[in-house]
């Protein structure tokens, strides 16, 4: 009997350890993920946020092809408007994509825990930079509006994938297959709206609504997986796996807030 409680014991100690650490796991994930995002924000706040104008209708001329050149000291700072008034404009906005699709495997494969680190805050630099575009579409109120809203949202979504005792890792593959509907939509958009003219604002408005669902599902359905491939890896004590693992977890969830942010903007922000 007494050989029984002891085993008892040593499994409710045991528990206690893997739900101590993932708590703490968590929260370093969401602190990796915060960093990131202020890191985002200040690269867009440094390239056109700093800017100021009075008279948004003089703050762009027409050049060549359609693209807007803005003016230096009008929504854009000396390094935005050096950026979006070259070539450089499609470096800045093509660059993050390129990072997360040609770094991200070898990093997860062969990098440590810091070297993952120093990926993701690279990559949200990049991001910062691609994105400082939404100071010069939308008033600084609507992006801040949005922001607000997406973050509450966000943090009730993440919150319910961390409780819920549903398993959702039946909405991955439903998930991912309507996320690449949408990317095809997107570019069918651009695509009648650059060579025909064409572009359809229901299209595009259709497009933002499910764009935002999806994003709030992966979420949810991230942050459980999160939570169980701590759980599930938490017995084998591999301390460097889990610390990188959780910085590729903050970088799902930091681009499912992006998104989701982008999205909620499309069709709520107003422009200037």
């Amino acid at each position: 009997m007494a050989d029984y409680q002891t085993v008892g014991s040593r499994i409710g100690a045991r528990a206690a350890e893997i739900d101590a650490g993932l708590r703490a796991h968590m929260s370093k994930v969401y602190a990796t993920m915060s960093t990131g995002m202020l890191i985002t924000a200040a690269a867009a706040w440094a390239i056109a946020g700093l800017a100021t104008t009075t008279d948004p209708s003089a703050a762009y001329t027409t050049a060549e092809g359609g693209i807007a050149a803005f003016r230096e000291g009008q929504y854009l700072t000396g390094l935005g408007y050096a950026i979006y008034a070259s070539p450089l404009r499609w470096v800045i906005m093509l660059a993050p994509l390129a990072v997360l699709f040609l770094g991200m495997g070898p990093v997860m494969r062969n990098s440590s825990a810091a070297g993952a680190r120093v990926f993701f805050y690279g990559f949200a630099t990049l991001i910062g930079l691609s994105l400082s575009s939404i100071f010069l579409v939308y008033t600084a109120f609507s992006i801040t509006q949005t922001f607000l809203i997406t973050a509450i949202a966000f943090a009730g979504l993440s919150l319910w994938g961390y409780t819920t005792k549903k398993d959702l890792s039946g909405w991955g593959t439903f998930l991912m297959m309507g996320l690449i509907g949408l990317i095809v939509a997107m570019i069918v958009n651009l695509v009648l709206g650059a060579f025909f003219g064409i572009a359809s604002p229901a299209l595009m408005f259709a497009i933002s609504a499910i764009g935002v669902l999806i994003f709030a599902g992966l979420t949810a359905y991230d942050t459980q997986n999160i939570k169980s491939e701590y759980v599930a890896h938490a017995h084998h004590g591999d301390a460097d796996w889990l610390e990188k693992s959780g910085v590729f977890g903050a970088l799902s969830l930091y681009l499912n807030f992006l998104n989701m942010f982008q999205f909620l903007l499309m069709f709520m922000g107003q422009q200037e």
